[in-house]
């Protein structure tokens, strides 16, 4: 096992290309994908839209895992969680209006628009971090060097890094098949919640990149804690913005068809995905590399402020 993991090549044969190069990858991998997809719709046309969708997913995923195993690469998949939902949407919101864009209801454009918004901020925001084949996320990394003894790499890249993902995404994007699919109820006020909640989410999550990333560039900062703008009131607002996002989509599914309450599993799957894996993750990594950021935590939840962080401060 620790000659397998010491023969681990990020990139593999492809590790020594140009960051161009690896985003030509990408995008081979996920057009691809995308054909794998089209071709599950096509050969179970007839069947709900919304099942179909799940197989298309789940098949779309297999494709950029095998990709991502024949270039040693399991970031490859890491715009699939925030890509798949955008196309995914467009694609209910064409089929409910029959393919004519003039039947397309008010609620359907706000939804789309706000996963649109949601997802060209989140893949954008990963384009800008990656440097090609030769990068994977630091989580992998640590997977892979932590993995228990006899378990190969391929089953953790499976399952955990990107069956996980797209089976929580769908959970959330449940709540968005009402909310586009269903419209027999007018535009209300609920309707108006869900689009504060949704766009101050991603307005939450932009914010926070900003600052983090203006902060980290900063040599001054280098071994330093931000505890400056948003993340002077969380630990990671970024992904406080993230699980509000898919309850503003779960607000929109209960304007359009209350009876579907029960996609409530789609937000409160993120909250457990971010609350009990993510977070603990992004903190354990701080500890080790910053002593200070114990008694950081102590003095900043991880997620959501304090109501007394809330208030003006006096003088």
């Amino acid at each position: 096992m620790a000659a397998e993991r010491g023969a681990y090549q990020v990139g593999g044969r492809l590790a020594a290309t140009s960051r161009a190069v690896g985003f030509a990858v990408v995008v081979l991998v996920y057009v691809a994908a995308g054909l794998a997809a089209w071709a599950v719709l096509a050969l179970l046309r007839g069947q709900h839209l919304l099942a179909v969708t799940f197989y298309a997913d789940l098949v779309a995923t297999v494709v950029v895992f095998g990709a991502s195993v024949l270039v040693a690469n399991a970031s490859v998949y890491d715009p699939y969680w925030s890509v798949a939902p955008a196309v995914i949407v467009a694609g209910w919101v064409l089929w409910q209006a029959g393919g004519d864009l003039a039947a397309v209801t008010g609620r359907q454009v706000a939804v789309l628009l706000l996963v649109l918004a949601w997802s060209i901020r989140l893949t954008a925001n990963w384009a800008s971090s990656w440097r090609g084949l030769s990068h994977e996320d630091w989580r992998y990394v640590q997977l892979r060097e932590q993995r228990p003894a006899g378990v190969p790499w391929w089953l953790i890249n499976l399952t955990g890094i990107q069956l996980m993902p797209t089976l929580v995404v769908f959970a959330g994007l449940l709540a968005v098949w009402p909310a586009v699919t269903v419209t027999g109820r007018p535009w209300g006020l609920l309707d108006i919640v869900a689009v504060v909640v949704t766009a101050a989410a991603v307005l939450i999550e932009a914010t926070a990149d900003r600052q983090l990333h203006r902060f980290a560039g900063d040599p001054a900062n280098r071994g330093r804690i931000i505890d400056r703008g948003l993340w002077r009131y969380s630990r990671h607002p970024n992904y406080l913005g993230e699980i509000t996002f898919w309850w503003g989509m779960w607000l929109f599914a209960m304007a359009a068809a209350p009876s579907w309450w029960w996609t409530v599993i789609g937000p409160v799957s993120m909250v457990l995905l971010f609350a009990f894996v993510s977070v603990p993750m992004m903190d354990r990594r701080s500890l080790v590399r910053r002593p200070a950021y114990a008694e950081h935590m102590r003095q900043v939840p991880a997620l959501l402020p304090r109501p007394a962080m809330l208030r003006p401060r006096r003088g």
